[in-house]
């Protein structure tokens, strides 16, 4: 659907990336990695043509259409928030305002059997035919399907757009986006604003609806379950690995070996040749050689190495005071701001060393409790903090807490002690800001970086209490993995405010779900909560599906009604089991297919396959077959759910 050939992009002496080419087919779903600042956002720029490359040529057909959604947008606060993601429907409304123009006229006209009047009947026709042709009686519930997945109640549809946040405003620019349908989606970190549910549903839509996908994410959860191939930008190339992430990070550990083996044997041999020029440079019997040494020396290219992953550097927080057993306790806890009750009746006890995860849509109160405990804002109830709890807060507005007036280096170097001194320059790497960004003036940061360095201040502080509001938002999955782990060896208390499902497992032992005004003790890790949400009858999306799932609707039971004698109510149950299976037995084909797939995956990436085109075809075949049979798939999935409304 996209096709990239030979890409060169420069800002600078050293290109960004160059050489760079690959294709977007239908169906891919694609993960695009690299460290920050390697060019994963330019890249969506140019493939929906907002950015134009130095070099190199990015061919879109004809007709195709691309969906972009990238990390901050411009946003409109003039409508409601069904009348913004109804936009996505511009061509359906217009069609649908000159059908109801046609239809005025035919109303007032009276020369019945004129020609003129046969002739707007005639036009009337072919426009009310194609606005039922593109889907006008459904795409009022699409539309509330979407915003009600992405988290808005259907009592927000109709309130204006400038009372939402920026984050909840994001969430209508991509609904809008995938409304739309387009051939392809470009999405730079479209999980930033969404909370566990939405991010759920977003996998389901992506896995079942969309069609070709490309996105940016540090949500290592959401791309392997979305992603089954990964792009990765490094040392100015693009790397394709035809793996799911965490497949592609092993790949990727065994390539950069190769290329550190290579690096220093290429290093040797440089070193011989330099030596040997060095030695016989002023004998006229080796001259020879000695020139053919300097050209072959000349003429090598220099192999380049993957950069250092600081994903194995070791945090450890500094040594504290012991806290009192219970460093939090909420009795009848209550919050509300004029009529509107944010929680109520809040009960819970948190025990020293626990590590607690706040879950919950945005706007349920995870934010608030957490500003409670801190005693920012008035409350009703009991709230006690522990005896000797020394309180580590991170939240968002932290970072505006910086000293503008110091560098990178010079916040940390004012807070660390000991032999964390020494180690300031890797600290700082591992959260991206090695090299020159150490030396950046505070007062330059954006407020992403703003955000990261308060994190590092606050690894280096000595407390026995850890609150974190989304500590995630704005670190790579290298700096996740080192924060994970040095809360995980923290001997402390943590309250974590998260929607990272990968952080969050095998962290947290006790989850707080909030909504509806109520705050429930889950205990268990946070996959725990989920699969105890969907044995609830709550299910908001799977961990890992392998097959598009089966819609709800697929598993309710019809239940016969006053109006609905036994026969027909035996006979919806024969068609309803009918559909099921048709639905099963279509999953059970997917599910072959895809595997087979896989394994010709694997045998086409071995060297002494590359030419066989007995696998080759077969494999074209087999990824036609699987496209059918998803739409084949989707059709049946539509039929059954009305069979069971």
């Amino acid at each position: 659907m996209i096709s990239v050939e030979r890409l060169r992009v420069e800002f600078g002496v050293k290109p960004l990336f160059e050489d760079a080419s690959f294709v977007v087919n239908d169906r891919d779903r694609i993960a695009l990695v690299g460290k920050n600042g390697a060019g994963k956002s330019t890249l969506l720029k140019i493939l929906c043509g907002r950015q134009q490359p130095t070099g190199g040529v990015v061919s879109v057909p004809s007709g195709t259409t691309v969906g972009y959604l990238p990390q901050v947008m411009i946003l409109q606060d003039d409508t409601t928030v069904r009348e913004e993601a109804r936009k996505a429907f511009a061509s359906v409304t217009q069609l649908k305002a000159r059908v109801d123009e046609l239809n005025a006229q035919l109303v007032e006209r009276t020369d019945y059997e004129s020609a003129d009047y046969l002739a707007l009947v005639e036009r009337f026709t072919q426009e009310h035919e194609r606005y039922m042709m593109m889907g006008a009686d459904n795409y009022e519930a699409e539309i509330e399907r979407t915003l009600c997945g992405l988290g808005f109640g259907r009592t927000d549809l109709e309130r204006p757009t400038s009372e939402f946040s920026g984050g909840w405003r994001m969430r209508i620019e991509l609904a809008k986006i995938l409304l739309e349908r387009p051939d392809v989606l470009l999405l730079d970190e479209p999980t930033n604003h969404l909370d566990i549910e939405s991010i759920q549903w977003l996998e389901q839509f992506l896995a079942t609806n969309a069609k070709a996908v490309v996105l940016v994410s540090h949500d290592r959860a959401f791309i392997n379950n979305v992603c089954t191939r990964t792009l990765e930008i490094s040392c100015g190339h693009i790397i394709d690995y035809k793996v799911k992430y965490d497949e592609y990070v092993v790949l990727r550990r065994e390539r950069r070996a190769q290329q550190q083996r290579a690096y220093e044997n290429q290093q040797k041999e440089m070193a011989d040749m330099r030596q040997f020029i060095e030695r016989f440079r002023y004998q006229a019997t080796k001259a020879v050689q000695v020139q053919q040494k300097v050209k072959q020396l000349e003429k090598m290219v220099p192999i380049e190495v993957d950069e250092v992953d600081n994903s194995a550097l070791h945090l450890k927080f500094p040594p504290c005071l012991r806290s009192g057993d219970y460093p939090v306790i909420c009795d009848e806890v209550e919050k509300s701001y004029g009529a509107h009750t944010v929680f109520s009746h809040v009960n819970l006890t948190i025990k020293r060393g626990e590590k607690v995860a706040f879950v919950g849509k945005n706007g349920e109160g995870k934010s608030t409790l957490v500003k409670c405990i801190m005693g920012e804002i008035p409350f009703d109830g009991h709230l006690k903090v522990g005896h000797n709890v020394q309180i580590g807060y991170f939240a968002q507005n932290q970072a505006q807490l910086l000293d503008e007036s110091l560098t990178v280096f010079d916040t940390i170097d004012r807070v660390a002690r000991g032999d964390v001194r020494l180690r300031i320059n890797d600290i700082l790497g591992a959260f991206m800001f090695g090299g020159e960004a150490s030396d950046k003036k505070v007062r330059v940061l954006s407020g992403g970086e703003r955000s990261r360095l308060a994190m590092i201040r606050l690894l280096l502080e000595p407390v026995n209490l850890l609150i974190l509001d989304e500590p995630t938002n704005h670190l790579d999955m290298p700096s996740k993995d080192v924060l994970k782990e040095a809360i995980r060896a923290f001997d402390g208390t943590a309250i974590i405010v998260s929607h990272d499902r990968e952080f969050l497992d095998g962290l947290v032992d006790k989850v707080y779900e909030f909504g509806g005004g109520r705050v429930r003790e889950h205990l268990g890790g946070i996959y725990d909560w989920i699969v105890s949400k969907a044995e609830a009858g709550e299910a908001v999306g799977p961990r890992m599906p392998a097959a598009p799932e089966k819609p709800a609707a697929a598993q309710a039971k019809p239940v016969a009604t006053g109006k609905q004698d036994y026969a027909e109510h035996k006979e919806q149950q024969k068609r309803q089991r009918k559909a099921e299976r048709a639905v099963e037995e279509s999953e059970r084909k997917i599910g072959d297919m895809e595997r087979r797939l896989k394994e010709l995956d694997a045998l086409l990436m071995e060297p002494a396959n590359a030419a066989d085109m007995t696998l080759v075809t077969e494999y074209t075949t087999t990824k036609q077959a699987l496209d059918q049979e998803v739409e084949r798939w989707e059709q049946l999935s539509e039929e059954l759910e009305k069979l069971s409304q």
